[in-house]
């Protein structure tokens, strides 16, 4: 996975929505609900500015969800990592156990992918023949 280059400046929270793909009520959301590894700074006027490395754990944590990781496990990543050393066995459990989760439902959506070729290449087969009237017809 690539991490984007962030500026040293701080990053307003529209910045780090673009450059996250979160939107700035997620961006509130994820803060509220303890998903950040470290306080959102703020200016004299109480305005968000975030570090380069806000922005790259969000996009870690962005892919998480992505790939279904539930909310509750990513908050205990977030907590763990916090936490500091000495605690990464535990995130590594975390982590194994979601990227268990993911290849089984990539394996189910290979073989969905595979019902779904063999299905696309019958309807081919017969409308190429012209054999196509009647193939699975509920009226007859």
């Amino acid at each position: 996975m690539a991490i984007i280059e962030t500026p040293a400046k701080p990053l307003s929270i529209g910045e780090v929505a673009e450059q996250t793909g979160l939107s700035v009520h997620a961006l509130r959301f994820y803060e509220r609900e303890g998903l950040l590894v470290g306080p959102v700074q703020r200016t004299s006027g109480g305005r968000r500015r975030y570090r380069a490395l806000d922005v790259d754990w969000l996009l870690i944590c962005v892919k998480l969800r992505e790939s279904g990781m539930p909310l509750a496990d990513l908050k205990r990543f977030a907590e763990l990592v916090r936490h500091g050393p000495g605690n990464e066995a535990e995130r590594l459990q975390l982590l194994e156990a979601h990227r268990q989760r993911v290849d089984a439902q990539i394996q189910a959506l290979e073989e969905c992918r595979s019902v779904i070729s063999w299905k696309v290449g019958v309807y081919a087969d017969h409308l190429a023949r012209g054999e196509a009237d009647g193939l699975w017809d509920p009226t007859a």
